[in-house]
């Protein structure tokens, strides 16, 4: 089982260079970035996990620069969102960022993609809380017109595209009716979400991994109703808190790749936490895991 990692890589921690750099010498699979481009001081959308929302959510780097310096840095190294706000980005603009990093990096990045939680941040967008998932949806089309080989125009309910030359295109290839890179959604399961990822994405990033016993049999049915391949079916549980039962848990589910949670911290404690998820690592010697 590949093991990636997230972490809120901001203004205060260990750098995305080093922090890449180290990932890829131990042997990780990637690593993936969330995204906040602010937090309104003054806000009534509860934190989800409870209790006060983190300092770091107020700090958070920006994604595709953060991810820019890790692929300079490796030359394996996965590199992923997790996740970004397509609501709250220009489609033009995120297309060309998607595109020139997966370019850059030699194909090596995932955009993870979702749909938030904070109303005040994407309100202060232009973002209508009701649509954001239509908004969403209507975006990812509009890229996957520009990141098409031929120029391809688009016109969606929330806005579109002319025709048009659209470089770099992503390296990697189509897959199914999924232009561009490797496309996981987040969120929490139902059939909202389940129709989004077998309309336009390769699998699903489901946050800490929990239930996955129960709501993977009614994605897999969705994906095949879809006319996806089922072997094609990507499943990666984000921010997780690893437990070996747990990770024996996701390989008999048929899971390949997991995304670990390290502290939003400086390089001693990231180092130090990378130490303790080594047994974890598909190398590990068997008495280490």
């Amino acid at each position: 089982m590949r093991i990636a990692v997230t972490i809120f890589l901001t203004d205060e921690t260990i750098t995305p260079t080093r922090l890449a750099r180290e990932l890829e010498r131990r042997g990780f699979a990637g690593l993936y970035l969330p995204e906040h481009t602010h937090i309104p001081v003054e806000r009534t959308s509860p934190y989800p996990a409870g209790g006060d929302l983190p300092r770091e959510y107020g700090r958070t780097l920006d994604p595709f620069v953060a991810l820019g310096q890790a692929a300079a840095v490796t030359e394996g190294l996965g590199l992923g969102t997790g996740i970004t706000l397509v609501a709250q980005h220009d489609p033009i603009d995120l297309a060309k960022q998607v595109s020139t990093v997966d370019h850059l990096s030699g194909g090596r990045l995932t955009l993870g993609l979702g749909f938030g939680w904070n109303v005040e941040e994407a309100a202060d967008h232009g973002v209508q809380w009701r649509t954001r998932r239509d908004l969403v949806r209507d975006r990812m089309a509009l890229m996957r017109a520009l990141w098409s080989e031929e120029p391809t125009a688009y016109e969606g309910e929330f806005g579109g595209v002319r025709a048009s030359d659209a470089y770099p295109k992503p390296v990697q290839k189509p897959r199914g009716p999924v232009i561009g890179p490797r496309t996981l959604v987040g969120g929490a399961a139902g059939p909202k979400l389940f129709a989004h990822i077998c309309e336009y994405a390769d699998g699903w990033l489901p946050i800490g991994g929990r239930g996955l016993s129960e709501s993977l049999p009614v994605l897999r049915t969705a994906w095949a109703d879809a006319g996806r391949d089922p072997a094609a079916l990507q499943i990666v549980p984000y921010a997780v808190h690893p437990s070996p039962g747990k990770l024996a848990h996701y390989a008999e589910l048929g899971i390949e790749e997991v995304v670990v949670q390290l502290p939003p911290a400086g390089e001693a404690d990231v180092l130090k936490a990378l130490d303790e998820y080594a047994p974890y690592l598909p190398d590990a010697a068997p008495d280490n895991r």
